[in-house]
């Protein structure tokens, strides 16, 4: 019975400047790149772009609240 390497592999560069990850630090190179993109996240400028809501939700809106 032969058994298949079903291991996922992470890219081995720092996902914000490119550099080799640290296995410490990954995916991460440093301890400066994994802070910079907390930054980000705690600065919200990690953003999904939102499309218009529908209608009747528009309409829930104007709704005053009980």
């Amino acid at each position: 019975m032969t058994q298949e390497n079903t291991t996922k592999t992470v890219s081995s560069e720092c996902v914000v400047c490119g550099k080799p990850a640290d296995n410490k630090y990954k995916p991460f190179c440093s301890r400066r790149c994994a802070d910079r993109d907390l930054g980000k996240w705690l600065n919200e400028s990690y953003a999904i772009p939102a499309t218009e809501p529908p209608e009747y939700l528009e309409d829930l809106e104007d709704e005053e609240e009980f």
